[in-house]
Order: C-alpha cells, then structure tokens, then sequence
C-alpha cells in the first residue's frame, strides 16, 4: 500500500522508494528495487543469502545483534549475497548452515564464494571426518530420495542409478565411501565408472585414506555390512 504525497497530480507515493503516482493502481504495479528486495523476502535464495549476510557480521566483523532485513535490503552487497544464497539453493551442500559458516570465515572474497572449488573442499574434509553414523544417515536419505524419483527400491541404487548421477552424489558427499566401499553392489558400480569419472572422485575415495580409516574403526565397518547384507545390498 502506498502513501499519499501533498502533490496533488502524484498523490500516491511508494513507501520504499518515494516515487510518486496519479493513480494508486499505476503505484500497485510499479517495482522499483527496493520494493523488488522486499517481495522476494521469501524465496529461497534470498532467505539463503540473509542468513549468510548476518552470519558474516556476526562471524566476521564481530557484530552482537543480527541486522533487520531492512538493512539486508540497504546494502550494497546485497546482489552477492543474494547470488550466494542462490549457490546454496542450487547446489544443496551438506547441511547448508554449517558450509555457510565455513565459506564467511575462510578469508575469501565474496565474488568467489560460489567457485565449486570451495565447495569440493568443505565436503572432502567433512566426509573424512564425520562420523559413521551420520554418514550412513545421509547415503539412506540419499538412496531414498533416489528411489521415489525412479519409482525404485532405495537399495537398488548402487544396481541402477546411472553413472552419473552416482559420480556426483559421491562427489558432492551425498552418498559416503563409509557405504560405498563396504557394500557389495557399491563396489560393481565403481567398476562401471569410466575413467573421467574415476579422476573426479579420486581425492573422495582416496584408497590409502580409507584403508587406514577401515582398519582402524573396524566396529564401524562392520556396523555398514551388516546392513548391507541386511538389505541385500
């Protein structure tokens, strides 16, 4: 709704930018920047790139209190935020909030904060560290959602997912080596990879890495094969 100005042939004014109008339905459709910023507070990428926006503050400039979404609307970095935010919508990194966390106080500059590069990074040294539990949580969640696309069982993934799809689920550390190497169907898909895919997820499924992870957590291991055999997969 707009505000009536004491200009009787523009009567009617925006109320974020100040523009007047004759007619309040000429003002209705009028969309300037600003209105723009705040009828798109909703949307994803935007939601994305207000909580990177004060995360930044508050991780890197050491502010106490967040800022209002006015002031997200106000400043001058809020395309780049924004374009952030739709990185993040896009791509769907694990959980989003910490990977958010990890780029605002990595020192880089923000222009390069959606370089996938950034990104192959976090999620490496996540899956080398997480724990088994979650990483088994995540590969299930994975194969589910792929089984109610394709209309599947979500342990016939390693059977049928195409090859690349499963390339960049284990890229992306969607479906973990915890799982992967351990499972008798994960390992035959490898071996239909080829070898521009096998390059991609060299440093992901690192052998000597994880026949030293193996051996050491070998309770861990055989927590990931009994559900396999389990579930037949």
């Amino acid at each position: 709704m707009g505000l009536k100005t004491s200009n009787s042939n523009k009567p009617f004014k925006c109320e974020y930018c100040g523009a007047g109008f004759a007619r309040e339905k000429t003002l209705n459709v009028h969309l300037c920047e600003k209105k723009r910023r705040h009828l798109q507070r909703n949307e994803r990428r935007v939601y994305y790139g207000f909580y990177a926006f004060n995360r930044f503050y508050r991780l890197s400039v050491g502010t106490k209190q967040d800022k209002t979404y006015e002031e997200f609307c106000n400043s001058t970095s809020y395309n780049a935020f924004v374009k952030f935010g739709s990185y993040i919508s896009n791509v769907k990194p694990l959980y989003p909030e910490k990977y958010i966390d990890y780029v605002v106080t990595s020192g880089i500059k923000i222009d390069k904060w959606c370089d996938d590069s950034l990104y192959e990074k976090y999620a490496l040294e996540l899956i080398k560290k997480e724990s088994v539990d979650t990483a088994i949580e995540r590969t299930l969640k994975t194969m589910m959602d792929w089984a109610e696309t394709n209309d599947s069982v979500w342990s016939h993934y390693f059977k049928y997912v195409s090859e690349n799809r499963a390339t960049w689920d284990i890229r992306d550390g969607k479906i973990s080596p915890w799982v992967l190497l351990n499972s008798v169907t994960g390992k035959e898909m490898l071996g239909k990879l080829n070898d521009e895919q096998l390059k991609i997820l060299y440093q992901v499924l690192d052998p000597v890495f994880w026949k030293y992870k193996f051996q050491k957590h070998k309770d861990d291991v055989e927590v990931v094969k009994e559900l396999t055999r389990e579930y037949n997969f």
